[in-house]
């Protein structure tokens, strides 16, 4: 699906390292995160099985929903531990291992918010996503034009926000069982320099939504 130098980063180095040391802070505004909260509560249903992917100290889940079990997946383990929201956390580089540890159809829910961007192999994450998705369970990939800009892919970083938001799109059509996705995409009118400096008009908010279809 992506070629080769597609998938490159402009830091090669382990994203282990990069990682290392924990990051307190969000990534995106204050808008942003209340849109994806609001986005959550109208999607999600209370007493379900979440994974939250490519997490940190904060899920941004709706405050009064009760689910049955919240697991997060990172690669800081301190800031996992700060996250009142999870259940159970694990750390895991997914581009060095692809395969998640659960069994087939272990969640109603698989949540990535703003860091589909770093990942080098999405074909072979979005099948672990289906794969551990129940019939009829969503995922919801929610970014913005944010990055640590040198561990983004090639792909991420010279595209538009448009061509990023069809990328995520071809992810999920590579999978054979995902429902056609669904874009949802609020844009600021602010300039992009604006806006990548976190100033102006907020940030613009892209998710892309698609469900298991198939048993």
């Amino acid at each position: 699906m992506l070629l080769p130098e597609q998938r490159q980063k402009l830091d090669s180095s382990r994203d282990a390292l990069f990682y290392s040391y924990p990051r307190f802070v969000t990534h995106v505004d204050e808008g942003f995160i209340d849109r994806l909260t609001q986005l959550y509560r109208e999607r999600l249903q209370p007493n379900t099985r979440i994974l939250d992917m490519m997490s940190s100290w904060v899920s941004h889940l709706p405050p009064e929903m009760d689910f049955a079990h919240v697991e997060g997946h990172g690669m800081n383990e301190e800031e996992l531990a700060k996250n009142p929201q999870l259940d159970h956390f694990f750390v895991q580089n997914l581009n060095e291992i692809s395969v998640l540890p659960f069994p087939d159809q272990s969640f109603d829910a698989v949540l990535n918010c703003v860091s589909i961007q770093y990942l080098q192999y999405p074909d072979q994450v979005f099948k672990e996503m289906y794969r551990v998705l129940k019939p009829g369970g969503i995922a919801i990939v929610s970014f913005s034009n944010r990055m640590f800009f040198q561990k983004a892919i090639a792909a991420w970083r010279e595209g538009t926000d448009q061509g990023r938001l069809q990328l995520v799109k071809r992810y999920f059509r590579s999978v054979e069982g995902f429902s056609k996705p669904e874009a949802i995409v609020e844009t600021s009118n602010s300039p992009p320099v604006l806006q990548l400096l976190g100033m102006g008009g907020g940030d613009p908010f892209y998710a892309v939504i698609s469900h298991r279809i198939n048993n």
